[in-house]
C-alpha cells in the first residue's frame, strides 16, 4: 500500500507509542523523536516523506524546528498542538507548516490529513503533466499574470515567491474567477482533504496571498471575502 516514511516527533511517550503502532498498521515506516534536537539530527540523516512535529518539545520546541527544517528541506511538516489560541496555529502555518491538528484528535482525522499532504507531494513531485491532460493558457488580468504550466506568477513584470499551496488556492480561484467557495470546498479540492477540517488554514492562505498580490492587503480588489460563504477572485 505505501512505504512512506514519517518521522514523529512526540515527548509523550504514551501517544508516541500509539502513533507508531497505527501508523505502522498502515504499512507506513515510522519513525520516532522525543526533542526537537532528535528531530533534527533523525531528520536529516534519514530524509522522512512526512514529519509529525508535535509544538512543545524539550531543548528545542516545534516551531524552531519547523523554522529550520524549512531552510534546509521542503518536507512537509504536519503539526500537533494541544493549545487552542489560534495565534499557535497561524505561527506554525507562518514558520512553514503544511497543516496541523489539535490534540485530542482521532487517529481517523489524522490519518486523512497525513494522506492528503503525501499526497499533495507527490503531485508537486510530478513537474510535468500528462500530454493529455489540458493545460489553461498564461492569463493576465490587470498587471497580475499567472502561468499555469510553469507554476509562475506576476505582478507586473516581477515573480512573485509563492509557496506551492498558494500558487494552487490562487490558480484555483483564478480559474473560477467570480465564483464564491466556502472554505470547506476550498479544503477538499485544493488542500486534497476528504473530511470538514479546520478551516483557519485556508484564511491564513488567502491573508498571504493578499498580502502578495493586492496593493492594499486591508482593503483587497480581487480576493474577496463573501460573508456567509467564502472567498472569491474577481478580476
Amino acid at each position: 500500500m505505501t512505504n512512506n516514511k514519517i518521522l514523529i516527533v512526540e515527548d509523550d511517550k504514551s501517544l508516541l507509542d500509539v502513533l507508531k503502532y497505527n501508523l505502522a498498521k498502515e504499512n507506513y515506516s515510522v519513525l520516532t523523536a522525543i526533542d526537537g534536537v532528535q528531530a533534527l539530527e533523525m531528520a536529516r540523516d534519514e530524509k522522512p516523506d512526512l514529519v509529525i512535529l508535535d509544538i512543545m518539545l524539550p531543548k528545542l520546541d516545534g516551531f524552531e524546528v519547523c523554522r529550520i527544517l524549512r531552510k534546509e528541506t521542503t518536507v512537509p511538516i504536519l503539526m500537533l498542538t494541544a493549545k487552542v489560541e489560534e495565534i499557535d496555529k497561524v505561527v506554525g502555518l507562518e514558520m512553514g507548516a503544511d497543516d496541523y491538528i489539535t490534540k485530542p484528535f482521532s487517529f481517523r482525522e489524522l490519518l486523512a490529513r497525513i494522506r492528503a499532504v503525501l499526497r499533495r507531494k507527490e503531485m508537486l513531485r510530478q513537474e510535468v503533466l500528462p500530454k493529455e491532460q489540458p493545460v489553461s493558457p498564461p492569463l493576465r488580468i490587470g498587471n497580475l499574470g499567472i502561468d499555469f504550466a510553469r507554476h509562475q506568477v506576476f505582478l507586473g513584470e516581477s515573480i512573485l515567491d509563492l509557496r506551492p499551496r498558494e500558487f494552487e488556492l490562487l490558480a484555483f480561484l483564478l480559474r473560477n474567477r467570480g465564483r464564491a467557495f466556502s472554505r470547506d470546498y476550498l479544503l477538499e479540492n485544493v488542500w486534497g482533504y476528504d473530511y470538514a477540517g479546520d478551516t483557519r488554514t485556508v484564511d491564513v492562505h488567502i491573508r498571504w496571498l493578499r498580502q502578495k498580490i493586492e496593493k492594499d492587503p486591508a482593503h483587497p480588489q480581487h480576493l474577496l471575502t463573501v460573508h456567509g460563504v467564502g472567498y472569491k477572485f474577481e478580476g
